[in-house]
């Protein structure tokens, strides 16, 4: 632990981010990041700790008809209602985001549902929607993830790949992923959002 936190301050992070989450986070891909599959990508962690984390990208919806592959939860289906591609690991696995109509008082989880930030978190699609005790409002379903190893994210944020920003729970079902990147950068302060206004290609800048 301590060679970590040595790793972890010569990063320039503080102890109280290694001892942090950036769970309910958004990494948002920086200009930098140059890699096809997360250009412009939005990222919501829904898992992070010591040994890694897990996220979903939120502005990647696919050609795929949400009815396809869970008809049970088509009611329920946030616009637009098609399979969100995730991630480039577990293509071919489904991840729920849903927004809990009563979330539980007591606590962050509650049976089939996993609070990620705000009313909105994981569930559980193998259950009846009808089943999930905090009431299900909408649910995106995701094909796939993005996954790192230990010290792996903290590695790319440090070399400039990765925007680390205040999630709002309306980013996980936008109604319109496509401008979500140059929405989460437009709303940030300073000169953070001035990449809201970055060229696809710099070059024709």
């Amino acid at each position: 632990m301590a060679g970590r936190e040595a790793n972890v301050r010569k990063r320039g992070y503080s102890k109280d981010m290694l001892r942090s989450t950036l769970k309910g986070r958004l990494l948002v891909a920086t200009p930098l990041l140059g890699d096809a599959n997360f250009e412009r990508a939005v990222i919501l962690l829904l898992e992070h700790t010591e040994d890694g984390a897990v996220g979903v990208v939120l502005n990647r919806p696919s050609g795929a008809h949400f009815v396809d592959p869970l008809p049970d939860w088509y009611g329920f289906a946030a616009y637009p209602p098609v399979v969100f591609v995730g991630g480039p690991v577990g293509q071919g696995s489904a991840i729920g985001l849903a927004r809990a109509r009563h979330p539980e008082p007591g606590g962050p989880d509650t049976e089939g549902w996993n609070k990620v930030v705000g009313t909105v978190g994981t569930v559980d699609l193998t259950r009846d929607p009808d089943d999930v005790p905090v009431g299900i409002e909408e649910v995106r379903v995701f094909s796939g993830y993005a996954g790192w190893g230990e010290g792996q994210l903290e590695d790319e944020i440090d070399s400039g790949a990765w925007f680390v920003v205040d999630a709002e729970q309306d980013d996980a079902l936008s109604t319109n992923p496509e401008g979500l990147w140059r929405s989460v950068l437009r709303r940030q302060t300073g000169r953070l959002a001035l990449y809201a206004n970055f060229p696809h290609d710099p070059s024709l800048n």
